[in-house]
């Protein structure tokens, strides 16, 4: 099937313990390329995450972020910092004996210095339960995140697939156009041939036979109907792709690379009124079919 490889999706869930926050971004990419940032705290669930992903998308650049508030209070941690009070005490030791200070430090000063006391919060310690219970509601998040995304890509993807099938079914006319248009020439090509022939064997000693077995070779130099066939096969592959149930963005590029090369030998083979524009309308189509593949995952 066809679906998209940019989407985007934010998810926020709550509970007793804490708040979640996902969002997950995809941008294209020619493999699938998966990106996670995480709280630190949480690196160990970062494989179980990755699995998530994995198991939904074959293709693309897909950002995941996560964030955790716990409800629980913080709490609060005061550290020293012990070299610059050290340094401090010296300075202060230097000051007393040249008397320009009198007296000891008193916890007031160290709070005027912003380097000698370090305030931080840690998150509550959870025990085995609540942190089983905490990452299953990160997964939760994460998988919702990636379903909400999951349809966006899936609707894009069905606007690439009018937009593709439109023009795949006006490359398939033009080729059969082509195919039309190159059968009149050769039948055009074969009389004038025949006349041409007539006219120097009425001059010249020629053997018919051998004549006509040069006619029938060079006719066959334009025959197209090889590359024709070939064309027709890839556009029913193309179809049978796009409505299975597999991603086939690489295989669709590789359809269109040998869509192109039929389409190449077919112009360089063909002759008759109107082929050559043909040719060159359908190559501009098929570029711009390939540049829109390069959406599909």
């Amino acid at each position: 099937m066809i679906k998209s490889m940019t989407g985007f999706s934010s998810v926020s869930q709550e509970d007793d313990r804490a708040s979640i926050g996902v969002t997950v971004r995809s941008v294209n990419h020619r493999y699938l390329d998966v990106q996670m940032r995480l709280p630190q705290a949480l690196a160990q669930i970062e494989t179980r995450l990755r699995g998530c992903v994995q198991a939904r998308a074959a293709r693309g650049r897909i950002e995941v972020a996560v964030s955790v508030q716990m409800r629980q209070e913080p709490i609060l941690k005061v550290a020293i910092n012990e070299a610059f009070t050290a340094a401090l005490a010296e300075a202060m030791n230097k000051a007393r004996d040249a008397g320009l200070v009198q007296g000891a430090l008193v916890p007031g000063d160290l709070l005027r210095f912003p380097q000698a006391l370090t305030v931080r919060e840690e998150a509550p310690e959870l025990d085995e339960a609540g942190r089983a219970a905490l990452e299953a509601a990160i997964v939760k998040a994460v998988e919702a995140a990636l379903d909400d995304l999951d349809v966006m890509r899936v609707h894009e993807g069905a606007q690439l697939r009018a937009d593709l099938d439109s023009r795949k079914a006006g490359v398939h006319a033009a080729v059969e156009g082509v195919a039309e248009k190159a059968a009149s020439g050769e039948a055009l090509l074969r009389e004038r041939l025949a006349k041409r022939v007539g006219d120097l064997a009425a001059e010249l000693a020629t053997d018919p036979a051998a004549v006509a077995q040069e006619v029938v070779r060079f006719a066959a130099r334009s025959d197209i109907s090889e590359e024709v066939v070939r064309f027709r096969a890839h556009v029913q592959q193309w179809t049978s792709l796009t409505e299975g149930p597999e991603p086939c963005g690489r295989k669709l590029d590789f359809l269109l690379q040998e869509m192109n090369r039929e389409v190449n030998t077919i112009g360089s083979k063909a002759d008759g009124l109107g082929i050559p524009e043909a040719i060159i309308g359908v190559k501009a189509e098929l570029e711009k079919m390939r540049e829109q593949v390069q959406n599909v995952e």
